[in-house]
């Protein structure tokens, strides 16, 4: 008995510094990006960017990348980004919704013990509140279907189109975890598209929405397995790329840093391919740093965007 009694404590003690470590600094390597040159874009005149802050998660640095202090407390915003285009509006996700208490509950219980969340304004009433037609709304392009990117969508007109891609929209179909909330939505009209454009810096293929090369898709799989990284260039030659979930904080490509391995495991994560991403962003950041990184919950990088109804040109 005191054998077994050693050899469980023994590996309760392994496991307990496995997670430990788990949460130390790692710097992801990457290789420098092959392409010197920024991809063509002709933006139209009108064209703009805008944020829209639908409300907020409180939790640590710890865990949002490998690094991160257990004292350093970090809002984690829930944004969603405007793009006015002639050719059609685009709502990049949809932040939290008016429902956001029976949303929450879909969170995995391990993450409602780790973090805390504040209200705020659901986007399609910040934009009902400023007159906004949407009839111009092409669609709400998700940069993944977790919960906290969908659950807005309840306060948007019934008939706007979903657009995820077709990975994406297998994920959503499968009922796999994560998937509870966009699920529950059973009107929702979607639009399902591809990537058969060409390589778009390192990545090996796009979607050019416009045709202009104003707003360019890339097929992100990771943090889920349809997951979309989104370029946004702007007339100005302002130039922002949309990272989702990719990262949590600006962190996760500026050092650059994957997530602790527990904050993998309770969104289920393939890790291969985040680190395959983040260093492909991380090499394009390095190369190109006019283009502003945005994760999707950094107020830090938020801030760089004007909030509705102001915008960027």
């Amino acid at each position: 008995m005191k054998k077994v009694i050693l050899v469980v404590s023994i590996l309760v003690l392994v496991g307990a510094l496995a997670l430990a470590w788990s949460f130390s600094s790692a710097v992801l390597p990457y290789e420098p990006l092959q392409t010197t040159e920024l991809p063509l874009a002709s933006p139209p005149a009108g064209m703009t960017l805008s944020a829209i802050t639908t409300g907020s998660m409180e939790s640590k640095a710890l865990f949002a990348f490998r690094g991160g202090g257990l004292g350093d407390k970090r809002d984690f915003t829930m944004t969603a980004f405007l793009v006015h285009h002639p050719k059609g509006d685009l709502l990049f996700d949809a932040g939290f919704g008016r429902d956001l208490d029976e949303h929450a509950k879909t969170m995995p219980w391990l993450m409602r013990q780790l973090a805390s969340y504040k209200k705020g304004t659901a986007v399609g009433d910040q934009l009902a509140s400023n007159d906004y037609q949407f009839s111009q709304l092409a669609g709400v392009v998700l940069t993944h279907a977790h919960w906290d990117h969908v659950s807005g969508l309840d306060s948007l007109p019934p008939g706007v189109k979903v657009w995820v891609s077709g990975p994406e929209k297998r994920f959503i179909d499968s009922h796999a975890a994560m998937t509870e909330l966009i699920n529950r939505f059973t009107n929702i009209d979607y639009k399902e598209y591809g990537f058969s454009g060409p390589p778009y810096l390192g990545f090996p293929s796009s979607y050019d929405v416009w045709g202009d090369g104003s707003v360019v898709l890339v097929p992100a799989p990771g943090h889920t397995p349809g997951s979309i990284i989104a370029f946004i260039n702007l007339p100005t030659g302002a130039r922002y790329a949309l990272l989702g979930d990719l990262v949590w904080q600006n962190e996760g490509i500026d050092i650059p840093a994957e997530k602790p391995w527990l904050s993998r495991r309770l969104v289920a994560e393939n890790d291969e391919q985040v680190r395959e991403n983040i260093e492909r962003m991380a090499a394009i950041h390095k190369r190109f740093p006019g283009i502003l990184m945005i994760p999707a919950h950094d107020p830090r990088a938020a801030a760089s965007i004007p909030q509705y109804p102001a915008v960027a040109h």
